[in-house]
């Protein structure tokens, strides 16, 4: 099942998306249920094309949970050894955009850089201290997301907040797929459609049970909580004008174009 959030003429809701996205939004509609998609889904019999809609970031989050060096190619990309344990660190709400919405190039950086990664949304139980299948029974679904970074601050600060954080730095999206097996799917990224990115989740150093307990053992996490799974090689700049897409195999395409701060 594809869960979106959707603004339309009417305000804002949640619904299921119909129909197979493999032409794009051509074809698809979104069905409305009533309230969150938490829980037993209650349909209002309202329905919408997709292309008639503006699809919008699939969860508000109370935290994006980010792991750091969760690829070995990545981690030797940069210089870096993979971790013995998740590198842990956060992005703020404030950093979240939905589909088709403007990645914002700051004036601080000259080094802006896509990050293709699949993301996990949290489900209504939430998790706190769980173990691996209590990690697995928390999940409510997956989708694409963007880790948005300003390198060249990464790297000047040593640690990762503000080169994470600016506004626009997480997009995602453009929906939640439930019932998803995750295990081995490619993830893809591509700036004006040449392939920058192209590697597999079985080549994580930490699977997605793994890291959703282990985070539970430091923060819990909350319904709607995202966690951001890690990216393979190939990240690379981001300039103004640019359309980058992060398209997760079994969940979909997110795109974004790439304007100048102003």
């Amino acid at each position: 099942m594809r869960i979106a959030r959707f603004a339309h003429s009417s305000g804002m809701s949640f619904g299921v998306v119909e129909g197979e996205p493999s032409a794009g939004l051509t074809g698809l509609t979104v069905a409305e249920i009533d309230g969150h998609p938490f829980g037993e889904l209650r349909f209002t019999g309202q329905r919408w094309a997709v292309a008639d809609v503006r699809l919008l970031s699939p969860m508000l989050p109370s935290k994006v949970v980010c792991v750091g060096r969760n690829y070995a190619d990545h981690a030797a990309e940069l210089g870096n050894d993979v971790p013995k344990e998740p590198l842990l660190f956060l992005k703020p709400s404030t950093s979240i955009i939905g589909p088709n919405d403007a990645i914002r190039i700051p004036p601080q950086s000259q080094q802006v850089e896509h990050e293709a990664e699949l993301a996990v949304v949290i489900g209504v139980t939430g998790a706190r201290r769980v173990d691996r299948a209590g990690a697995a029974a928390a999940i409510f679904g997956y989708t694409a997301a963007n880790d948005v970074t300003a390198r060249d601050l990464q790297r000047k600060d040593v640690q990762f907040t503000r080169g994470k954080s600016f506004d626009s730095f997480c997009p995602i999206g453009p929906w939640i797929v439930t019932g998803l097996d995750v295990s081995d799917v490619e993830v893809r990224c591509e700036v004006n459609d040449e392939v920058r990115q192209l590697g597999r989740t079985k080549d994580m150093v930490f699977d997605v049970p793994t890291l959703v307990s282990y985070v539970s053992h430091v923060m819990t996490l909350l319904p709607g909580d995202v966690i951001l799974t890690g990216t393979p090689a190939g990240v690379s700049k981001l300039n103004p004008g640019d359309e980058v897409t992060v398209t997760i195999e079994g969940v979909g395409a997110l795109s974004n174009r790439v304007l100048t701060l102003e």
